[in-house]
């Protein structure tokens, strides 16, 4: 990981007229304290970043959707003005990090690498899988007593195997590069930056491993696919697409579990909407999208503005940092009705937990389809599910860009 040096803001008295940002959840899948101030500024508002610089905040739905897609606004980390949302992602940040560090015509040329991977009929040939996955998972639960702690047992398992099956990835393999994944991500986001270097490059070097062996055995998976778009497969080759297996590993492990988690979190302390789940089970797939809408756990969307853009009354200059609050955007009342109300009846289709325009997530599908599968796993296989009483949820070790629960002790 190399380090990204900020540029000083070109205005800085702004600063000291904009409200702090990141700020923290004090529950997993509810707004920040300070949320509601931000949001009676919408559509737009400027907040400071922990290096005093401020940066342009998008808090309103219509006008996000309208500015994610724009290609004045660069994804590009390696850009001397990238907003980071803290002195450790700064430390960390991995310049042209593939589709979700790129800009067009790259992130084009990544993006098509997977259209077929992760497209519908690819992921719809994985559900009797995950099905499969998530009834072995929650046999074993069962088998071992009246509780279990949620992420660790269900949550994160479920999702590491999706992912890692999609991907074709040797089941001995898995557990090694799912433990690196997950120390990776969880130093980073306690500030221990050397550790989580050294796990950042033995994961590296183990993907690399993989796609080199995979090179002269073929298997069936996108990581097949990917040697096949890359002939001959040279040394460069080969550490690019480790980095992109990589952002596809980190992504659909730990967000989709962390989602999962923290969705059914909202639902344990919501028994009225849960009970209408149980009641019509056909209702799960638009609860899952409500669910995304409401927890928001990717947060911020990072950009920095490479030419003027007027919008709602404001100008962003050509070397401002935007970011986008899905939580804040996924919450306006311009939107929806009583947006901060779980309501699985409600038609959430406009949310933006996957981001929108051309860096929406490549792995929506998957991730749909592992909520779906796992809700109704557990609505049906433990009826009786709720939370255990003499345990607390413990919210995920407070990160720049991801919110939500990291253990979630249950009982039944």
């Amino acid at each position: 990981m190399r380090k990204n040096v900020n540029a000083t803001a070109n205005i800085p008295s702004a600063a000291a007229h904009s409200p702090a940002y990141p700020m923290e959840r004090s529950c997993p899948y509810r707004m920040p304290d300070g949320y509601q101030a931000l949001r009676e500024g919408r559509p737009l508002t400027r907040v400071t970043l922990y290096d005093g610089r401020w940066a342009w905040l998008v808090t309103g739905n219509a006008e996000g959707r309208a500015l994610l897609p724009d290609p004045r606004l660069s994804a590009d980390t390696s850009h001397p003005s990238f907003p980071c949302l803290m002195r450790e992602m700064a430390d960390q940040q991995v310049p042209q990090l593939p589709l979700i560090g790129v800009d067009d015509p790259l992130h084009a040329r990544q993006r098509r690498l997977l259209a077929s991977g992760f497209g519908i009929r690819r992921i719809a040939a994985q559900r009797p899988h995950i099905e499969r996955t998530a009834a072995e998972l929650t046999d074993a639960m069962l088998a071992a007593g009246d509780r279990a702690e949620l992420v660790g047992a269900y949550a994160l398992p479920l999702a590491s195997e999706a992912t890692f099956t999609l991907l074709g990835v040797p089941p001995e393999q898995r557990p090694e590069l799912a433990g690196l994944a997950k120390r990776m991500l969880t130093l980073s986001g306690e500030g221990n930056t050397d550790q989580a270097e050294q796990a950042y490059r033995q994961l590296l070097l183990q993907l690399e491993e993989l796609l080199a062996s995979r090179h002269l055995t073929p298997g069936e998976g996108v990581i097949d696919d990917l040697i096949a778009h890359h002939q001959p497969l040279g040394d460069a080759d080969i550490g690019d697409l480790a980095m992109m297996c990589m952002v596809l590993i980190t992504g659909g492990n730990d967000t989709t579990a962390v989602t999962l988690a923290t969705s059914l979190h909202a639902l344990l302390e919501h028994p009225d909407q849960l009970d209408r789940l149980r009641g019509d089970p056909t209702l799960v797939p638009g609860a899952v999208e409500e669910l995304m809408r409401l927890t928001s756990v990717t947060d911020a969307l990072l950009r920095v503005a490479t030419a003027d853009i007027d919008v709602a009354g404001h100008t962003i200059r050509a070397g401002d940092g935007v970011i986008f609050s899905t939580m804040l955007m996924n919450r306006d009342p311009d939107a929806w009705e009583a947006p901060d109300t779980l309501d699985v009846h409600r038609k959430a289709g406009r949310h933006v937990a996957f981001g929108y325009g051309i860096h929406q997530c490549v792995g929506q599908n998957l991730a749909r389809v592992e909520m779906e599968i796992a809700l109704t796993t557990l609505l049906h296989r433990i009826p009786t599910l709720h939370l255990d009483p003499d345990h607390q949820v413990r919210s995920v070790t407070p990160h720049a860009q991801l919110g939500g629960v990291a253990e979630l002790p249950v009982r039944w």
